[in-house]
């Protein structure tokens, strides 16, 4: 049924886009992405992820979001960050190391299962450096005509692989292999 594999422990850029090419709106609002996405509607994406790399602006627009579990499930969440914040979350491990050190400790923390790049900064410093093997875009059918777009203008050219499309619903699932 699923191509997603589940004892490689690959590095999954993971995400939602709408159809013109933004990853969060306006004023970097996300709220609109779980109009159509919910963690069911692609189960064997949650079941294959072990942890999470998520940049610290990701986060704090998740804290700030009602919908915040349905944002982050998926194992353990490491934020990656200069700061830690003053008060610490329970949930989460805050990592101020470098980016190849961060990638390992939550790679090794996801237990041979997949782990999942969130936040645009993150993903594209972990493009820019050959640490990712996959890239997994759910394309949702809303045109935004602004906000913060997929990639930044600064990230190089990066050949991709397409393996996999499916549908869900109003929900499409594009998936690429980096090519390194």
């Amino acid at each position: 049924m699923s191509d997603v594999s589940t004892g490689t422990g690959k590095v999954v850029v993971n995400r939602a886009m709408s159809l013109d090419g933004f990853i969060a709106g306006p004023g970097h609002a996300m709220d609109w992405i779980f109009e159509y996405l919910t963690a069911d509607v692609f189960p064997e994406v949650m079941a294959a992820t072990g942890a999470m790399l998520i940049g610290r602006g990701t986060y704090e627009v998740g804290k700030r979001m009602s919908d915040q579990d349905a944002a982050y499930e998926g194992g353990a969440q490491f934020v990656l960050t200069h700061e830690p914040p003053d008060e610490p979350d329970p949930a989460v491990t805050f990592l101020t190391c470098g980016l190849e050190e961060a990638v390992a400790t939550a790679r090794s923390a996801a237990g041979g299962k997949n782990l999942e790049i969130l936040g645009a900064d993150v993903a594209a410093q972990c493009l820019q450096r050959g640490l990712v093997d996959e890239i997994l875009v759910y394309v949702l059918p809303v045109l935004l005509g602004d906000g913060v777009r997929f990639s930044p203008p600064s990230l190089d050219r990066i050949d991709l692989e397409p393996f996999s499309n499916t549908q869900s619903g109003a929900v499409t699932m594009l998936r690429f292999r980096v090519r390194k």
